[in-house]
């Protein structure tokens, strides 16, 4: 590489996808916790491969679908440390939208962007096209320093510090991809934390980390709003320990003055006129109202009181993702674009049986979500645990059966891309009842 070299290099070479990169020790791919820097390496967290491949994805298909123009595309790869998601963008893409790109990474250790330019230097895109360079400083301020269609925020704990100059610096169309890690505060287990930061209140049960994305997209549609903006979300993931939501973001004054139309409340053991009233705001499926659901979702305009126990929110009532963008995150795809093929004397030593492993992973990380698509903006995220204890009956349903006789009834209806076993579905609460209790009769 040119330049000095930064302190433990070479390492050793690590695959992610298609994409080799040196760390300073070879990753075990199953924990969730980083490479450290202390022992003079590069920042790697194996358990967010799965959010970098569905960023390959996703990116694939905002140029596919014209979101981001027809020319190139600047992309900013926030807080990047070892820049493995960008030169995954730039390596695994398909060489007519790689070679459309403009890449900076961005992060305030300097070494670990060193690491990363001396991978790219080192195995460069195995097409040749796409541009990347490195940026060391702050992000809030860099961010402004030129227009971007793309931009990628992955920090430690909450992202709310970037929110707002990484919004500014969008084009009129462009997308924001953003984690947190801080989910003890967006679910709900740090009260305080998520009143201060988030100003929102989550019931801590099983669908907390739905709710958190939930509080997340209502953060980035109220900080967009402030700029004349509007979003539109295109995936939204609880993935390991981390929470990630992407949206488009349009430069729409008429869309950042409706951005309350999708702001509200979640609400947990709903009393009947709560049920109503969400009938009654097209939020929840009308049905007999001869049994109350589970949860319901409430406009932001109807009256709750935010101490109660069974609120959540202010979130985001609206769909948490893009059917075109979910559906073309097929597990065919996933494996042409970003699975690796095997080769005798591989340069990162892995075997036949590790390319395997890393073909699986890349499978998982999209399962359910193609599926998913169809019911993304539906009422229902039933967890079938609950759906269980909820009705009385023995053990809790198959999602799988439940997913399959609610599609014979004419329904929408699909496993859902979720921490716990769990579907969604458009279908009506009678409906729901009448399966569960057909698959397991009460006590």
């Amino acid at each position: 590489m040119r330049g000095e070299e930064p302190e433990g290099w070479p390492g050793v070479i690590h695959r992610e996808g298609r994409t080799l990169m040196r760390v300073s020790e070879r990753p075990d791919s199953e924990r969730s916790g980083p490479v450290s820097r202390r022992s003079g390496g590069v920042f790697l967290n194996p358990a967010m491969s799965g959010s970098r491949t569905r960023s390959v994805l996703l990116l694939d298909y905002a140029m596919e679908s014209g979101m981001l123009g027809d020319g190139a595309v600047y992309a900013l790869d926030g807080l990047s440390a070892g820049g493995l998601r960008a030169r995954r963008w730039l390596n695994e893409l398909p060489v007519e939208n790689a070679r459309r790109l403009d890449v900076t990474i961005s992060d305030l250790d300097s070494d670990a962007l060193s690491w990363a330019m001396g991978s790219h230097l080192e195995f460069p895109p195995m097409h040749g096209e796409g541009e990347l360079s490195s940026s060391v400083g702050d992000l809030r301020k860099l961010v402004l320093s030129h227009g971007r269609h793309w931009v990628d925020i992955d920090p430690f704990g909450s992202p709310l510090p970037f929110l707002d100059s990484a919004i500014q610096s969008l084009a009129r169309s462009g997308v924001i991809e953003v984690s947190a890690t801080d989910t003890a505060a967006l679910t709900g287990s740090s009260r305080g934390a998520m009143l201060r930061r988030y100003g929102a209140r989550v019931r801590t049960d099983g669908l907390a980390h739905d709710s958190a994305l939930r509080v997340m997209l209502a953060s980035l549609a109220s900080n967009a709003a402030r700029h004349d903006r509007c979003i539109e979300p295109l995936l939204s993931i609880w993935d390991s320990h981390h929470l990630r939501v992407s949206a488009r973001v349009r430069k729409s004054r008429e869309g950042a003055n409706a951005v309350e139309d999708n702001l509200g409340w979640r609400v947990h053991s709903p009393t009947y006129e709560e049920v109503v009233a969400s009938i009654e705001s097209g939020l929840h499926p009308n049905y007999s109202l001869s049994s109350l659901p589970m949860t319901c979702l409430l406009p932001l305009s109807h009256p709750v009181e935010r101490r109660d126990a069974r609120i959540s929110g202010p979130l985001w009532i609206g769909g948490i993702g893009d059917r075109g963008a979910m559906s073309s995150m097929t597990e065919e795809k996933a494996v042409r674009l970003c699975a690796p093929e095997f080769v005798g004397g591989d340069l990162a030593e892995w075997t036949e049986r590790d390319f395997e492993m890393e073909r699986r992973r890349i499978v998982r990380s999209v399962r359910n979500i193609e599926d998913e698509a169809t019911v993304i903006d539906s009422a229902h995220h039933i967890l079938v645990d609950d759906l269980s204890s909820w009705l009385g009956i023995g053990s809790p349903p198959s999602p799988a059966s439940m997913v399959g006789l609610l599609k014979e009834m004419g329904h929408n209806a699909s496993l859902a891309h979720y921490g716990k076993p769990s579907f969604r579905t458009n279908a009506n609460w009678d409906d729901i009842v009448e399966v569960a209790l057909g698959l397991q009769p009460p006590i």
